[in-house]
């Protein structure tokens, strides 16, 4: 039977040694070799609430995520989502070398991606990737990956600065931003030039849409009103394609303006409130705290 893992229990793991690091309850990384063997994930099937990042530069490792069998060897990274189950089932350690980065997924909220660019990505299976969270890469394009892990590696063992957590969101969205760069030169060369389907137009549109009228609209009926589809249809194929619900894309939108208001802007609390359209300031700190784990006012004083 499967568990569900935070960081907060991964990180309370004894064995971490020499090469693991973590930024407070945000995320955690290891380096896992023969000299150095984390007991990552290894008691059996659990369901981590936040995304992982595993590469691989030699050994083997074997896994099972979402009960499809998942092989990671060398010069081959792979990318969990949020509620994904995993097992780990056999190491190789002779000569391992592998890094891995678990997010949670609270921090990947307070990542500023754009949501126009992850949604163009195809799902894995389709245009001739393999229909597995892993991807082989080239050596070179391993020691690009490697870059990005040892940085975020030396953020994180340097985690007093008060700017410890903005370097690590800037270094994790660069990793990402470079995966997706990865994927898109492994699509077929004439991808491009096939006319797009009906069902990613209204992906786009959306994602469009919801950048252009959060300030105003959260709710799911009015954009699949501009879009002339019913809020049901709009639900799936957002959650089909981009593997979250519409109003959890938009959910992402307001509270990533809410938190930059609060931070930034110089604004009070009742006056962001105003700004993002709720009727009182009482409605905005119920919604914040609702989706953030605190309220305007504690996050505005946090770090």
């Amino acid at each position: 039977m499967s568990k569900i893992v935070n960081l907060s229990q991964l990180t309370s793991l004894e064995k971490f040694t020499t090469e693991f690091s973590n930024l407070n309850d945000e995320y955690i990384f290891t380096r896992i070799t023969e000299l150095n063997r984390v007991p990552v994930l290894s008691e059996g099937p659990v369901r981590f609430d936040g995304m992982s990042w595993m590469l691989c530069f030699s050994g083997r490792m074997d896994m099972e995520v979402n009960l499809s069998p998942v092989k990671l060897i060398p010069n081959s990274v792979a990318v969990t989502n949020p509620g994904s189950f995993v097992e780990i089932k056999d190491i190789d350690w002779v000569n391992l070398d592998c890094y891995m980065l678990f997010i949670s997924r609270d921090f990947i909220r307070d990542i500023n991606f754009d949501l126009n660019i992850i949604g163009t990505i195809p799902p894995m299976g389709k245009n001739g990737l393999k229909e597995t969270p892993v991807m082989e890469i080239t050596p070179h394009e391993a020691g690009l990956l490697r870059g990005y892990f040892e940085i975020l590696g030396h953020n994180t063992r340097n985690s007093d600065s008060a700017y410890s957590k903005p370097i690590a969101r800037c270094i994790i969205a660069a990793l990402t931003y470079q995966l997706i760069q990865l994927v898109i030169r492994r699509l077929p060369v004439d991808e491009g030039k096939r006319p797009k389907s009906r069902r990613s137009s209204y992906v786009k549109e959306f994602l469009q849409l919801v950048h252009d009228n959060h300030l105003r609209e959260r709710s799911v009926a009015f954009y699949a009103d501009r879009l002339f589809i019913s809020p049901k249809y709009l639900s799936l194929i957002i959650k089909e394609t981009l593997g979250r619900s519409a109003a959890e894309i938009i959910d992402e939108y307001v509270i990533l303006e809410a938190k930059n208001l609060l931070r930034f802007s110089g604004k009070n609390i009742q006056q962001v409130s105003y700004e993002l359209n709720f009727p009182n300031q009482s409605s905005f700190g119920k919604y914040f705290k609702h989706l953030t784990g605190m309220s305007p006012s504690e996050y505005q004083h946090s770090n």
